[in-house]
């Protein structure tokens, strides 16, 4: 049975048509993986997947992700990033030029995952972005093996939340941008004060649902909450979703802040 992957112009650029057809075609793409983003399984024959190369100095990997986490992509890392992995999957996966498809996601490359979604707060639904990256974040420069992902955000002005019972300050400087109905970026200052720059931007512009859209145009705003990886998780329900963000915020591991809305 052909499988339901997306292959982007970029993957299939890097691997070749010969090799994207045959993933296409369900030849070389497993009927089940651990999703490269929210690390939960996946199965490509029942659900829409991406396809996501690492590409090493010398080496890529191709893992895989359902597409409503990421969209199919192409990862810089470092050699010794994408050898580490390999060698962490035990033999069951390997470059493309031996034909493998590791179905482990590669930890130490972070990507950040960003899920949609609609949260009650103070008797209105908020439209709200929940930002989980996929691997610790560490201070640029640091030698540490630590997570320095929410220390970072709140030197941003991001506030730790410890319950989701009051919409949180706007954070001047940032925004989201939404244009023609579609999540295109998270943006923050840009240096100096001068224009914003994409602190997240989509690989692929995002699809985001009418009734979300709604909100934001009414509120002329979005919440962002950001947590450390493994927090979250990836859930296929809004209940479930504010659930997590409980959780979460609970074990205080949650930050949020209210974004302008740059776009419609």
């Amino acid at each position: 049975m052909p499988r339901m992957l997306d292959v982007s112009d970029a993957v299939r650029a890097e691997i070749g048509d010969e090799e994207a057809d045959r993933l296409l075609a369900g030849e070389n793409a497993p009927g089940s993986y651990d999703c490269t983003s929210c690390r939960t399984p996946g199965d490509s024959e029942q659900e829409r997947t991406s396809t996501v190369l690492f590409v090493g100095d010398e080496t890529a990997v191709l893992a895989f992700a359902h597409a409503g986490c990421l969209p199919s992509q192409v990862v810089q890392v470092t050699e010794e990033q994408l050898q580490g992995a390999v060698r962490s999957i035990g033999g069951t996966g390997g470059d493309l030029a031996t034909g493998g498809t590791p179905q482990r996601p590669v930890p130490e490359q972070a990507v950040l995952g960003v899920t949609s979604g609609l949260v009650l707060v103070e008797g209105e639904l908020h439209p709200a972005l929940v930002v989980e990256p996929t691997a610790p974040i560490v201070r640029p420069g640091s030698t540490g093996v630590g997570d320095d992902f929410l220390p970072l955000l709140i030197e941003q002005g991001f506030m730790p939340v410890t319950e989701l019972v009051s919409v949180p300050p706007v954070l001047h400087g940032w925004s989201v941008l939404l244009a023609v109905g579609q999540l295109h970026a998270v943006l923050q200052p840009g240096p100096g004060g001068g224009q914003p720059v994409a602190w997240w931007q989509a690989h692929q512009p995002l699809q985001v649902t009418d009734s979300w859209r709604a909100a934001a145009n009414k509120h002329q705003q979005v919440l962002m909450f950001a947590a450390p990886v493994g927090s979250i998780g990836r859930q296929p329900r809004e209940d479930l979703l504010r659930e997590a963000l409980d959780r979460a915020a609970a074990n205080g591991k949650l930050v949020a802040a209210a974004l302008p809305l740059a776009g419609t």
